[in-house]
């Protein structure tokens, strides 16, 4: 008989607030596995032996099959086992045949109810186990959020990071073991916010407002060449936004962004949807270092960032869905190495300044098709007491799909 779990999701309530089928479901258990905390909520009438996770978890959990050969195994988790929970682990470890899942309602549609707001248009992000900064591109004026981290501490990081990036004026609600007979809910604003730790049990809802002068930073891509620290090695902003056009993010896909240099086009790559990856391949140890901090201040942390010469430094990388190249054009070898490297339907843009490079694009579109693009861009500048339009250097776009 092949093996199986059933995960039954609990709340701060414990046995009162379970429903008759995860109760039956726990009953009938012969080993309960759990946090110490979920399992002391359960009554001394539950019979089942009960085995708290060590920590770290991942691998007990990896080890669940043969931990205990021939009983049943009953999984308990915080509230919907599904909602980035241990629910999720075991169906990705053993997919869903070998998993029942018993849900309870979840930490997210309890504090909605607190609140009063609509599920739907409350934008949920976990940070359990990674960074606070992914908060960032969801910090839009008059947006609602709910933050899950993973302790006490979180209220207090989340409202510092808010002051940092002039949302200083947001309202911050902490909400603390939902549900339970010990419900918590605490107020403030993140400049003011007076509590450096509060319950570990915690959902922390934002009402963004901007500070005065904050300049809010759109998911769209075309940021404010302001938002990025460089050395002058950057895809400039009017450019950046017809570039990502091309290169056309969806969610799940990877980009490979050659030739980093600032890493901006990675980093609006992945800010477009949280679950965009992007590669930034950089040879330059400064500026490689300089696009890891500039992805952690936009609110993508999990930028991987390369550090070496292209083509070799493509070696081994998963294969993505997007390559950009945005210098080095004319280096042997390269837009064949990227252009070899994509699936079927994966796109390839490459930007050129030199009349070099723009031959070699030439080339490669006789040989490729896709579209050649030029693209010049006037600013208005001040001339003495005029003002005139300043031209930067065009850029040309060589874009294809393989």
């Amino acid at each position: 008989m092949s093996w199986s779990v059933t995960v039954v999701g609990i709340g701060a309530d414990g046995w009162d607030g379970l429903p008759p089928a995860a109760r039956r479901a726990v009953e009938g258990a012969e080993v309960l596995r759990g946090s110490a905390r979920q399992l002391d909520l359960l009554p001394p009438a539950v019979t089942a032996e009960r085995v708290p996770w060590p920590s770290p978890m991942a691998p007990a959990l990896a080890g669940l099959p043969t931990a205990h050969p021939g009983r049943r195994v009953v999984v308990l988790a915080s509230g919907d086992p599904m909602l980035s929970g241990v629910g999720t682990s075991l169906v990705r470890l053993f997919g869903t045949g070998a998993v029942a899942v018993v849900p309870h309602p979840s930490s997210v549609s309890l504090a909605c109810a607190r609140l009063g707001w609509a599920v739907e248009e409350t934008a949920v992000v976990p940070v359990v186990g990674r960074p606070v900064e992914l908060v960032a591109p969801h910090v839009t004026p008059g947006r609602r959020l709910l933050v899950l981290g993973p302790d006490g501490r979180t209220p207090a990081v989340l409202a510092a990071r808010l002051r940092d990036w002039g949302y200083g004026a947001s309202r911050l609600t902490v909400l603390a073991q939902l549900g339970g007979p010990a419900e918590q809910r605490v107020s403030g604003t993140a400049a003011g916010w007076p509590h450096p730790e509060t319950d570990p049990l915690v959902v922390t809802a934002v009402e963004v407002v901007a500070d005065p002068g904050t300049v809010p930073l759109p998911t769209t891509p075309g940021l404010p060449d302001e938002a990025y620290a460089h050395d002058g090695q950057l895809t400039k902003r009017d450019v950046r936004a017809v570039t990502l056009a091309r290169l056309a993010p969806l969610p799940g896909q990877l980009l490979w962004d050659v030739g980093a240099g600032a890493g901006s086009i990675g980093i609006e790559w992945m800010r477009v949807h949280p679950s965009c990856r992007a590669v930034a391949v950089e040879s330059h140890p400064e500026r490689a270092a300089r696009i890891s901090r500039n992805a952690s201040r936009l609110g993508v942390p999990g930028l991987q960032v390369v550090e070496g010469r292209a083509p070799g430094a493509l070696a081994g990388l998963p294969r993505p869905d997007a390559v950009f190249v945005g210098g080095g054009a004319t280096v042997p070898g390269l837009l064949e190495t990227c252009w070899a490297a994509l699936a079927p339907g994966g796109r390839l843009v490459v930007n050129a300044v030199t009349l070099e490079s723009e031959a070699l694009l030439a080339g490669w579109r006789a040989r490729h098709g896709g579209s050649l693009t030029r693209l010049s861009v006037a600013h208005a500048e001040p001339v003495g007491s005029f003002t005139s339009f300043k031209t930067a250097l065009p850029v040309t776009i060589w874009s294809g799909v393989r």
